[in-house]
């Protein structure tokens, strides 16, 4: 009975059959236990299973080599290969049925590399592989990537004859598309005389895992024409080549063709499609069919699930998720990855760690495809600390991998932990693809990137890369913006292929550096060859035009194209007419807009702030507030700018309050700003307490700190506060340097200067003028002129005329009429129609009673009909002045 229960494929009753033998004290042989063994690995009874090993063992019946054999299969088939392994080895007649039930299990259950060295142990033990044990080893093959080897088996398979039954030719024909062989696919194929569907579904699976659309619809055509009727794995091999193909009426076809079939009801089918229909954009069909299904499987809710997120409907992919589970299934791999994807883009991040520990309590963080989705998450939502304990936790690493990782750090600026990756990636093997570069070059925006970015590119050419448009689109930017446009512009026109993102890497580059008649001349070359602009090439164009009606002409073009429906445009539509000084037209823009984002309402505040309209800027602010918009940083800097402008106290104060009841005051760069804005408003003992409150001081902080105590004549506590800055690991920067000197310069410190000038130089910081300008003055003015002039001749450029003038006032001062001679030559050859220069001249020589020199200065500028400004005073007469009053 029971045997006869097993051949019809009737395992439950079988099971049912043997416990009641067993009740009833009816004993078990060797023909019983092979046969239940075998219902149970089909059913995945995994527990009565094990049962049934211990009555194998407690009865005896654990030395027969048959029962053996079908407890390695059912410990394969549920995926307990430490058991089956252990069975193998205690086995004393280990046979060639015993070794292909432990190969198929390891095949099975994704443990290649274990498959093919237990082949190899097969081999070793003089056994001969059979069909069997080769339909096991040929995918393995595929998966690992050992074609060679592949290629050997087929020839054993030839030379033993086996190649007659069509059994095999499935498994060869993936084999050899796996390898990129197509050809060797097909005349596999073609060998075969007399074709089963099987035959068929391999070779259009093939086509469709190689993204040959055209060729897999052709198949499948040439299979209904032959009289072969497409079964489910048919029309599950070839939907996904709908996607490839982006074409929904393909997609369409098959499905009328599985409704003509009677397919519809297949479950894997309906799942394909509805697969097909979400990629595809078409998520009202694929919605449609997912609510058709009776008895929904989890691959049925993933598909889903996956379509929502493909399609960008993030918050519709988590209910979904959501119903999924009150459905009462389980998550897996594949949700838990579609999931963390929706809350990247949501940036929901206690969500995503919701996920995160889920996958570890059910143990699916191990698998690779989650761990690289959760580094993606932490990545996308700048949670580099969390990236970086994940990545070190990961038992494997592959590309992808590394390639999040190194994406979020380009993205955070951590550009030296990006390149530190990029070289552990080497170091442990993995290959630097073409994402690998992409994520990486960003990150190279500096001078001194130049050589690291150089061998980026070298690489890409030494692995066949460098002729990838989008890579070369990512070097362009990277050599403009590391100042060697000329090779961003030989790149480009090397370039065989031309994308619209290649023009505008190039225009971008140009603006980038305010180069703007070069910007003008691309843009022109651009429209000649037929490109159209989108709004990224209006953005670099807008800032250099240099006449109102250019600006207007741009406006036009992206409202005829209707690109000024973005808002970055439309933002930089503002500026531009704020720039000649058009407001009314910026409030026209403003006003069109409906739908106004906090961008636009930024824009605005900004543009009042620009044209010294502090007053409309606050209204602005106020009126942003009432529509229940919700600022932004940026908002927040821009109404301090404001109060800036306004220079109100009882304003910034109320500012502040704001600012710190909303949460703003977090922001190092808002608290900068503040400090700044006491400052200037000549609280200093405000804007101190500020300083001294922040949690997280950067560059900024100090320097806007040190800056305020040099406004405010301070310049010992500004030195003090210097020397606070080194000591707590914040390297200055050539601002913070100009704000001690400046300091230094208002209170007379003329050693303590010298001294942090000194430093700066020692620090590698190369001096601008504007640091030699306040060393200058502070030792012109303490009368160390000779000092000062050392300066001046040290200057790495030509000296600028406020510096020389500067220098020339303080020899008039202390009376060098020796180097107010020198001063004044230099004066005369840069600006000779300055009349400044001349009467501060003529001043040294009278105060030195050398008139005579004085009358004749005074002459030639009579004789270059040279004329003093007059002065001129601010406060009126007595009269006028009562009248105001």
């Amino acid at each position: 009975m029971i045997t006869s229960l097993c051949g019809s494929g009737l395992y439950e009753d079988l099971l049912r059959v043997y416990l009641k033998c067993r009740v009833s004290g009816c004993p078990s042989d060797d023909f019983t236990f092979p046969s239940v063994i075998k219902a149970c690995s089909l059913l995945g009874a995994f527990r009565i299973g094990r049962e049934i090993h211990c009555v194998v063992f407690r009865t005896g019946f654990d030395k027969n080599v048959v029962i053996q054999t079908a407890l390695v299969d059912f410990y394969a088939k549920n995926g307990d290969m430490g058991s089956a392994r252990k069975l193998i080895d205690r086995m004393p007649q280990q046979d060639l049925i015993s070794w292909n039930a432990l190969i198929a299990g390891y095949s099975l259950n994704g443990l290649d590399q274990e498959a093919l060295e237990a082949f190899g142990k097969l081999q070793s033990k003089c056994l001969k592989p059979s069909m069997s044990t080769l339909a096991s080893v040929i995918p393995v093959c595929t998966r690992l990537g050992c074609f060679c080897f592949g290629k050997s088996l087929h020839g054993f398979i030839v030379k033993s004859g086996y190649l007659s039954d069509m059994f095999l030719v499935p498994a060869l024909i993936s084999m050899y598309a796996g390898d990129c062989d197509l050809s060797a696919s097909r005349k596999l194929f073609d060998s075969v005389v007399e074709k089963n569907a099987t035959v068929w579904n391999a070779l259009i699976f093939a086509y469709t895992h190689r993204k040959k659309s055209f060729e897999a619809f052709e198949m499948l055509r040439r299979m209904l024409r032959a009289k072969i009727k497409p079964d489910f794995v048919t029309f599950v091999s070839v939907i996904p080549s709908c996607e490839n193909y982006s074409s929904i009426p393909y997609g369409e076809s098959l499905h009328a063709c599985v409704m003509k079939l009677g397919l519809e009801t297949q479950l894997s089918i309906l799942t394909a499609l509805l697969s097909m229909y979400a990629k595809l954009g078409d998520v009202d069909s694929a919605k449609f069919l997912f609510d058709q299904i009776p008895s929904r499987s989890l691959l049925s809710w993933n598909a889903m699930v996956s379509g929502y997120v493909h399609n960008g409907l993030w918050n519709a992919s988590l209910s979904l998720f959501y119903e999924m589970q009150l459905a009462g299934f389980s998550p897996d791999a594949v949700s838990i990855v579609s999931v963390l994807s929706a809350c990247s883009k949501l940036e929901v991040i206690l969500l995503g760690k919701s996920a995160h520990a889920f996958s570890q309590r059910k143990g699916i963080d191990s698998n690779l495809e989650v761990s690289n989705a959760l580094l993606m998450f932490y990545s996308d939502c700048g949670q580099l600390s969390n990236c970086f304990k994940l990545f070190q936790r990961m038992a494997a690493r592959n590309t992808v991998s590394f390639n999040s990782l190194i994406s979020g750090c380009v993205h955070n600026g951590e550009v030296e932990e990006a390149v530190i990756l990029l070289h552990q990636m080497q170091k442990e093997g993995a290959e630097l693809d073409m994402v690998t570069l992409i994520s990486v070059i960003p990150g190279y925006v500096r001078n001194e990137d130049l050589q690291q970015g150089k061998a980026i590119h070298g690489y890409a050419i030494k692995s066949g890369y460098a002729s990838d448009v989008s890579l070369v689109n990512a070097l362009i930017t990277m050599y403009c913006k590391c100042g060697n446009l000329d090779d961003g512009r030989l790149l480009f026109e090397v370039m065989h292929e031309r994308s619209l993102v290649s023009w505008n890497a190039v225009i971008t580059g140009y603006r980038y550096h305010n180069l703007q008649k070069e910007v003008l001349v691309m843009f022109g070359h651009m429209r000649k060859e037929g490109q159209r602009p989108n709004h990224v090439t209006l953005l670099n164009l807008l800032p250099v035009c240099y006449t109102l009606v250019q600006g207007k002409s741009i406006h036009a073009f992206a409202v005829r194209t209707g690109v000024v429906r973005e808002n970055s445009l439309l933002s930089s539509l503002m500026f531009m007419y704020a720039r000649f000084g058009n407001v009314n037209l910026c409030i026209s823009l403003f006003q069109m807009e409906k739908r106004r984002d906090i961008s636009l309402w930024n824009a605005i505040i900004s543009v009042h702030v620009q044209t010294n309209n502090a007053k409309q800027a606050v209204a602005s602010f106020c009126q942003l507030l009432r529509m229940g918009s919700e600022p932004d940083n940026v908002t927040v800097l821009c109404l301090i700018s404001a109060c800036v402008q306004g220079n109100s106290y009882n304003l910034t104060n109320s500012v502040m309050a704001w600012v710190i009841r909303k949460g703003f005051g977090k922001d190092v760069a808002v608290s900068n700003a503040l400090i700044d804005l006491y400052v200037r408003c000549g609280s200093i003992s405000i804007a101190k307490k500020l300083f001294e409150s922040l949690l997280l001081k950067d560059a900024i902080s100090w320097g806007v700190m040190i800056n305020g105590f040099g406004m405010h004549g301070k310049g010992e506590a500004a030195l003090d506060l210097f020397v606070q800055m080194q000591l707590s690991g914040v390297r200055p920067d050539e601002v913070t340097y100009l704000s001690i000197l400046s300091a230094c310069s208002h209170a007379g410190l003329v050693e303590q200067s010298q001294r942090v000038f000194r430093s700066m130089v020692e620090d590698g910081i190369s001096p601008r003028m504007e640091h030699y300008a306040c060393m200058v003055d502070l030792l012109g003015r303490s009368g160390l002129l000779d000092e000062a002039f050392e300066y001046v001749k040290r200057l790495p450029s030509k000296p600028s005329r406020s510096l020389l003038e500067s220098l020339l006032g303080a020899c008039r001062i202390h009376g060098n009429v020796e180097l107010g001679e020198k001063m004044s030559k230099m004066v005369f050859e840069m600006d000779p129609g300055n009349p400044g220069s001349y009467v501060m001249l003529h001043n040294i020589y009278a105060s030195a009673g050398r008139w005579e020199d004085a009358n004749r200065v005074r002459s030639d500028m009579e004789r270059r009909r040279l004329q003093k400004v007059p002065g001129f005073s601010l406060v009126g007469d007595g009269h006028r002045d009562e009248h105001l009053s």
